[in-house]
């Protein structure tokens, strides 16, 4: 049942426009733009090595939290979800179907950033199996604060905070902007949001090719624990 929830749930997010439009076209013609035109200082080498990581980063925050924040905040307004409850399929089957469904639009979505970004002359370094645990754990943090929003917040409210905190991470994120230009302030306490930590703990490892960066690693799993708890308690299903 879970594996057949799963595969739904992925039809219809590869099915809409609007959110294939934010968790694959943007994402894409960032890393395009920004890599082919001096637009945004990154420091010295090529600037797809700097802004790679950051993209991937975006692409998970755009499904794991925009994206599932605001279809399960619909879901919710319409019934779906109280139906969804009431069949065979338990509550926690659905939340590991919509996680399942979120993991396998990502890899897609790192599959095909991966290959534009070799395209463009990418060169990353570092070990593949902490890249993959950040990914992994980055997922669960964006993911916790997406069902913590569409489960506390009416639909609307859920689509306008969403795609305003995605304009506001992908600005001061350390996405596409180094954190340093943001001053020594600013950038300890953007350091903190879930955003900066995996765009960080990415670039470490791919572009200079570190160790496993526990500082990141330990951020990203404290928005996990505490995103993923607070959706578990406050979580409406009405």
């Amino acid at each position: 049942m879970i594996a057949a929830q799963a595969a739904l749930e992925t039809r219809m997010l590869l099915r809409n426009g609007e959110q294939l439009l934010l968790t694959v076209v943007i994402p894409t013609l960032l890393l395009v733009l920004f890599s082919s035109v001096d637009i945004v200082d990154t420091g010295k080498g090529e600037a797809v090595d700097f802004l790679a990581p950051g993209i991937l980063a975006l692409a998970v925050m755009s499904t794991a939290f925009t994206g599932q924040a605001i279809a399960t905040g619909f879901e919710r307004r319409y019934g779906v979800l109280k139906r969804l409850a009431s069949s065979p399929l338990p509550r926690w089957g659905l939340m590991t179907a919509k996680t399942a469904s979120v993991l396998v639009t990502e890899v897609l979505q790192v599959v095909l950033l991966t290959v534009i970004a070799f395209a463009l002359g990418w060169s990353p370094h570092g070990n593949p199996a902490a890249v993959l645990l950040l990914l992994v754990v980055g997922t669960a943090a964006f993911s916790g604060l997406g069902l913590l929003m569409a489960g506390t917040l009416k639909a609307e409210a859920t689509l306008a905070a969403a795609n305003l905190v995605f304009l506001l991470l992908l600005v001061g994120g350390g996405v596409i902007v180094p954190l340093e230009k943001f001053g020594s302030a600013g950038q300890q306490v953007l350091g903190l949001l879930p955003i900066s930590a995996l765009s960080d703990g990415l670039r470490d490892v791919l572009q200079h090719g570190a160790g496993m960066p526990w500082a990141d690693l330990g951020v990203l799993a404290a928005w996990a624990v505490a995103g993923l708890a607070a959706a578990g308690k406050f979580f409406r299903w009405e």
